[in-house]
């Protein structure tokens, strides 16, 4: 018996219990969204950022949520006092429903899950080599469950050993499967991309601590920018900042982190964990 515990609309119950029917559109079709934080120390973190996310990627994929914010709050709470860890990673997913024709939408079905998951509390001073793809995600706005393309794309990455792919659609970046990306230019403005993308909360937060520091803005930013950037990195929940240096074989920068990439992972980190 699994000593983890989830909730499965209201029951809370071990997770080697836990059941979804096969009718279900997120099996059937891969319908549904999710959204997913850390605890540090028992505390979640940028939750209400979160669930702002949640609740719009459920109206933007008309899923109908049967409980208020205050109660999917309750229950996430329940679930870290019952599983007590520390630092965690939990996960609210919403489906699609058990759809009688596996078509249309049903009452959706709400698991909330929570497994151990630490990351370090410092920045990696390896960084990541990333490939370039051209690929546009469908609702783009909303955290679905959709990652058909990411999990496509794992063997060229192994073939051309680079860590993660950066979408890019009609010479515009846009994000990595799971992260978003900013580039540093030569003259130090700090860039990220704005539309065609889901806007990470480590983005938001990264976003107003560089706007303290550097020329920083949320707009287009063109594949030839990208070609020319001084520095790079990608945010995300499990990852933080992680610098980037090398983009399809070619080597950014002098092949290490840079200044500000160091600077601004320092902060966020400091943030985020109290220190």
């Amino acid at each position: 018996m699994s000593a983890n515990y989830v909730w499965v609309n209201d029951s809370l119950i071990p997770s080697d219990d836990a059941r979804v029917n096969i009718s279900d559109l997120a099996v059937q079709r891969g319908y549904g969204i999710f959204d997913f934080f850390m605890t540090i120390d028992g505390q979640p973190v940028f939750l209400e950022d979160h669930l702002d996310r949640f609740f719009r990627s459920a109206v933007l994929m008309r899923l109908d949520i049967k409980m208020s914010r205050d109660q999917v709050i309750s229950r996430i709470n329940q679930l870290i006092k019952k599983n007590n860890l520390s630092d965690s990673g939990i996960k609210i997913i919403l489906t699609g429903g058990f759809s009688p024709d596996g078509f249309n939408i049903a009452a959706p079905n709400l698991i909330i899950t929570q497994q151990n998951f630490q990351i370090p509390r410092i920045m990696h001073e390896h960084g990541l080599s990333i490939i370039t793809h051209e690929y546009q995600r469908q609702f783009a706005d909303a955290k679905t469950l959709d990652y058909l393309q990411a999990i496509w794309l794992q063997p060229e990455l192994k073939e051309k050993k680079a860590d993660d792919v950066l979408y890019h659609s009609h010479g515009l970046i846009r994000e990595c499967p799971r992260a978003n990306f900013f580039i540093v230019t030569k003259d130090d403005q700090v860039l990220t991309p704005e539309s065609g993308m889901l806007k990470g909360v480590s983005r938001k937060q990264v976003l107003e601590i560089s706007a303290e520091f550097y020329p920083t803005e949320a707009r287009d930013v063109t594949l030839d920018e990208l070609r020319n950037a001084k520095e790079a990195f990608i945010t995300s929940t499990t990852k933080n900042i992680l610098p980037v240096v090398q983009i399809d074989g070619k080597v950014l920068g002098d092949g290490r982190p840079g200044a500000i990439t160091r600077a601004l992972a320092e902060k966020y980190n400091g943030m985020i964990y109290g220190s």
